[in-house]
């Protein structure tokens, strides 16, 4: 976590910054996923002046060969006229640290209901009954709004900027660039 590039959302007219984040997003865990690494953490550093958002900035942290490695990809084919690519610089010697994760909340009914169905046998009204619309959890944490790869379906992705800590904590990263043990850079 040695080094750092900054992403800038650039003022869009026609698509509002969190749609693009939520973009920016998408192909970064592909870029990652492809990079196959787990040292590459991100932050989004203007997520507390931004309400309910995320922000227009998306900080990469690792090493200069890693993110290096990260951009050679090619990830941001189709983002490029909507972002402003900093240069790759050096972290700052005098910074705190944080953990930036994913939380996973339960709040699409319809989804807990199809899961019902599926495991149980049991009818769609028999499901809506046991699962009312009121059942949804609420989160107020900001999040981009994202499709699985997999089956298709969007989700919304929480992120969550823990506590600001004296000390890094070590530990992997998955393929958003989030973890709940390790820490990246804050400043």
């Amino acid at each position: 976590m040695d080094h750092y590039l900054d992403l800038k959302l650039l003022p869009d007219p026609e698509f509002p910054a969190t749609q693009l984040m939520s973009a920016l997003l998408a192909k970064l865990h592909r870029g990652l996923h492809d990079l196959r690494r787990t040292d590459v953490g991100i932050s989004f550093p203007d997520v507390e002046s931004a309400g309910h958002g995320l922000g227009a900035r998306l900080r990469l942290h690792g090493s200069a060969e890693v993110l290096d490695k990260l951009m050679a990809l090619n990830w941001l084919t189709g983002m490029r006229d909507h972002l402003h690519l900093g240069e790759l610089a050096p972290t700052p010697a005098q910074v705190r640290w944080r953990c930036v994760s994913r939380v996973q909340v339960d709040s699409n009914p319809e989804r807990a209901r199809r899961r019902l169905i599926k495991r149980h046998g049991i009818s769609e009204a028999e499901a809506r009954q046991r699962i009312p619309d009121s059942a949804g959890k609420r989160c107020d944490l900001p999040y981009a709004t994202l499709r699985s790869n997999g089956s298709g379906h969007g989700f919304r992705l929480f992120i969550r900027h823990g506590p600001l800590l004296d000390a890094p904590t070590p530990g992997p990263f998955g393929a958003y660039g989030l973890s709940a043990q390790a820490s990246v850079p804050w400043f």
